[in-house]
């Protein structure tokens, strides 16, 4: 069995979770440089392997894995000194937030050979990952189009001085996740357009960037996708509608997969029409933790498939270069609400020295 060490324990409470409750893995150490948080956590999990030092984990020859959810400034750094170390990465989106940095980690893992993943959480959830089944089983025909959006009531981050700062953005924490379902199902992005406002509430509480963003895609192919995000706003009842959903429209029939509700609904090739949803065992699988504001299972979803991959030798994705490829559409985006133009994805990756790599 793998052993994991997870550094960042706030997003990483939910891999604690997982791992504890997993049979692939064993939680061998966890680290955050808030000794408190350390110890909240220990106390919660009965777990008691906990430093404040990133090096002393890193040290640890018994583990296998880092997984790694701290600050997105931080990212970079910590694979970096993962990599160097010998241990196989998993590291939560965004996966860095300077291009800048992706090359060195490119060829840093080509040296070392070991495996990263990029926890795009939500492809793990149960209903997206019944939509993916269904897709590649032929179910709604070749895909025309597809459509996401992620729409949440935040009007308390608008009582946070780190949300009313400049550098906080909902581009790259709430739309990363709808963004990542286009590039997974339409992988070769060539454009991206997008308009973009600070509402009337944002306005009044002083935040700096976009709060309600619409962006269109166009592939390499000429297929063209959606995504959607609102964030200072009430939302309509999730019976009617979910705040994260994923549709897909095919030749012979369309889906939509919908995230805190466990649902889905299909229409087949055969014109048969399904709503699904999943019960109580599964939301409990899912939401292990106070309401809904804290879940775990997609995580174990993820993290179980992550150590198939090293003990099969098979490649987990989203990878390094599917998660650099997301940053750098992110980064497209955000310089097409800046100009008013549309950005070509080949520019934002010349710029760096990508084309080719992602």
């Amino acid at each position: 069995m793998l052993n994991i060490g997870i550094l960042g324990l706030g997003e990483g409470r939910s891999t604690m979770s997982a791992a504890i409750n997993s049979s692939k893995v064993n939680l061998k150490m966890i680290c955050d440089a808030d000794k408190a948080v350390c110890v909240q956590r220990a106390d919660e999990f009965k777990m008691y392997e906990y430093t404040t030092d990133y090096q002393e984990m890193l040290n640890d020859a018994e583990i296998d894995i880092i997984a790694i959810y701290t600050p997105d400034h931080l990212h970079a750094e910590h694979v970096k000194q993962a990599l160097l170390a010998g241990k196989h990465v998993i590291c939560t989106k965004p996966f860095i937030d300077d291009l800048s940095k992706a090359k060195e980690l490119i060829d840093l893992q080509k040296q070392t050979g070991k495996k990263v993943f990029v926890g795009q959480s939500s492809r793990f959830f149960e209903p997206y990952k019944r939509q993916r089944k269904d897709f590649e089983e032929g179910v709604i025909g070749e895909l025309i189009t597809i459509e996401s959006h992620y729409n949440a009531d935040h009007r308390w981050f608008l009582e946070k001085k780190w949300a009313l700062e400049k550098s906080f953005k909902w581009l790259y924490g709430g739309l990363s996740h709808p963004v990542d379902f286009i590039r997974y199902y339409l992988p070769d992005i060539e454009e991206v357009m997008g308009y973009g406002m600070i509402s009337s509430n944002g306005k009044t509480a002083g935040l700096k960037n976009e709060d309600t963003m619409h962006f269109i895609f166009k592939a390499e192919d000429g297929r063209i996708a959606r995504v959607s995000g609102s964030y200072t706003g009430p939302t309509q009842p999730t019976k009617r509608d979910s705040g994260m959903s994923c549709v897909l429209r095919g030749t012979l029939g369309a889906s939509q997969a919908d995230y805190h509700e466990l649902r889905y609904s299909v229409t087949t090739k055969e014109g048969e029409e399904k709503i699904i949803h999943w019960g109580d065992s599964t939301l409990k699988y899912y939401f292990r933790f106070e309401g809904q504001s804290h879940h775990a299972g997609e995580y174990q979803n993820y993290l179980e498939y992550f150590v198939d991959s090293i003990e099969q030798n098979f490649t987990a994705y989203p990878d390094m270069k599917e998660g650099i490829g997301t940053v750098a559409l992110l980064q497209a985006m955000d310089k097409s609400l800046q100009t008013g133009m549309p950005v070509k994805l080949k520019d934002i990756l010349k710029e760096y020295s990508l084309n080719g790599e992602v």
